[in-house]
């Protein structure tokens, strides 16, 4: 398939594309802190840059693009022109989102995902669900966790 842009344009629309600050990030934070959870961001010393770093609960939580972090739902679907290109570039930060994640546990940090399908979908679940499902996790033990749309493994 041809694209219906030109390589400039799409460049320009491709780097438009937010890695910090996206609209599910901005809607998590402001519903956490709403409820009195208190959180540093883009957590420089370690590593991956977490998006919310909760020191208080030795928490990290970071909100993937299902596009971008290769999640398996109905949002995610490879490119069809430049495939070898996209393979490489989805894979590749897939790659280093378990090496990041695997760095974080043995620092000690407990970690979640929050996946843009979540939110956003025909799948998504309400803003106050996914709130409560990352206090939840929160106040809990449990070492890792993933918020996904109801349905993350149908397409």
């Amino acid at each position: 398939m041809i694209d219906i842009v030109s390589k400039a344009a799409r460049s320009r629309m491709m780097s438009n594309i937010k890695g910090k600050n996206t609209a599910p990030e901005i809607l998590i934070r402001c519903g956490l802190h709403r409820r009195g959870f208190r959180y540093r961001l883009h957590e420089k010393k370690l590593p991956g840059k977490p998006d919310l770093v909760f020191p208080k609960y030795k928490a990290v939580i970071q909100v993937h693009g299902c596009f971008w972090h290769k999640h398996d739902c109905h949002l995610f679907k490879w490119p069809s022109t430049r495939k070898r290109f996209w393979k490489e570039k989805i894979c590749s930060n897939a790659r280093r989102d378990t090496r990041n994640f695997m760095k974080l546990n043995q620092l000690g940090w407990r970690t979640l995902i929050v996946w843009e399908c979540a939110l956003k979908g025909r799948y998504r679940y309400t803003e106050v669900e996914v709130i409560d499902r990352i206090a939840l996790w929160l106040y809990s033990d449990q070492s890792s966790f993933e918020i996904a749309c109801s349905s993350a493994g149908l397409k």
